[in-house]
């Protein structure tokens, strides 16, 4: 299903889902819906700054996120204040559901940082993903999980990431 700008409605709640409890949620800005990929903006949703050690989230930071329906991640494009690109944070989640004006995603705890200037690509979060017993209780979630970190691992490095996001 396809939405266009005459019928799209304005906004949509985030939803990020974690071990079945809600990790986080908060509005967004719909900017675009072609019935697999969704797009939103959202300023930073925390309560304070994030500071990963390679990465500050913080006030004012803004995210332009990309959800599929098809695909195993998410993929936010992070800004400063200022428009300046700091990177792209991507979760490694369930495919994302939308409906009754909620998107929501499961997050499987692998994630990769890659860089604005794209030479820092990171995998993140493999301990926590080793540890969460996805690949004993769901053994094709935690294979499809792994594939999509390789896959954004290899798009990252070997180019054609942007591409994703066109």
């Amino acid at each position: 299903m396809s939405v266009t700008s005459a019928d799209r409605p304005g906004s949509l709640e985030i939803v990020l889902v974690k071990a079945g409890r809600t990790k986080i949620s908060y509005p967004a800005e719909l900017l675009a819906d072609d019935g697999i990929r969704v797009v939103v903006r959202a300023p930073w949703a925390g309560d304070s700054v994030r500071d990963f050690g390679f990465v500050r989230f913080e006030k004012g930071d803004v995210f332009t996120e990309y959800y599929w329906r098809d695909r195993w991640y998410a993929v936010k494009e992070v800004r400063d204040a200022a428009g300046v690109r700091k990177g792209w944070y991507c979760d490694i989640t369930r495919p994302a559901t939308v409906s009754a004006g909620r998107l929501v995603v499961e997050d499987l705890d692998l994630d990769l940082w890659l860089s604005a200037d794209g030479t820092d690509v990171l995998r993140l979060d493999e301990d926590e993903f080793a540890q969460s017993g996805l690949a004993a209780t769901d053994p094709v979630a935690a294979a499809a999980a792994e594939k999509a970190l390789d896959d954004l691992e290899h798009l990252a490095r070997e180019g054609g990431f942007e591409e994703l996001l066109v």
